[in-house]
């Protein structure tokens, strides 16, 4: 087994380039601890860090074959996880812009549900409080209201009296009137 961690940076990357999982294995434990030192920095943020390096890393194994290290194998690497970093800047940026955008529309969606609630409670108060009218008042409001049938025609096809079809309307909205408010 040769021995990786006497080998200078330029050796190691050579190495990788052939796919050489020891020397990969060198540079991830060689320089983790500088890249997280660096970046748990400027994130505040342990988990999210190690994520950034892990990724980095993670890219450089997939390029190897093609990767081109100009300088320093540690100036590389500084710069792939500082570029993650403004990368995660950028994402948490727009996310809480579109977060920002997405609120008020979630805002219209909650009171619009909100109200459709309430109406549909509304609703339901209004429909009970009008099935225990008395019978024949029950009957004038409905065909009055749901029907829109005027007091004359109410009067027709109940064969009743037209006032005692207004007077009918009257007590039945004098009675939902003193129930729902």
């Amino acid at each position: 087994m040769n021995n990786y961690s006497n080998l200078p940076g330029e050796q190691l990357v050579d190495l990788l380039r052939n796919s050489d999982e020891a020397a990969f294995s060198e540079i991830f434990n060689r320089y983790y601890v500088l890249l997280f030192s660096f970046t748990v920095r400027r994130l505040s943020d342990k988990e999210i860090s190690k994520d950034i390096i892990h990724d980095a890393f993670t890219d450089v194994w997939e390029k190897r074959e093609t990767i081109n290290i100009p300088g320093e194998l540690i100036a590389f690497l500084f710069t792939v996880v500082k570029n993650r970093i403004i990368n995660h800047y950028r994402h948490q940026k727009i996310t809480q812009k579109y977060a920002e955008n997405f609120q008020p529309y979630l805002d219209q969606v909650q009171n619009s549900t909100d109200h459709l609630v309430r109406h549909n409670d509304l609703r339901g108060l209004i429909e009970k409080e009008i099935a225990a009218l008395p019978e024949k008042m029950r009957t004038v409001f409905e065909l009055s209201r749901k029907n829109s049938m005027n007091r004359q025609e109410i009067s027709e096809h109940l064969v009743m009296p037209e006032n005692t079809v207004k007077t009918n309307l009257q007590r039945a909205l004098r009675i939902l009137r003193g129930k729902l408010t």
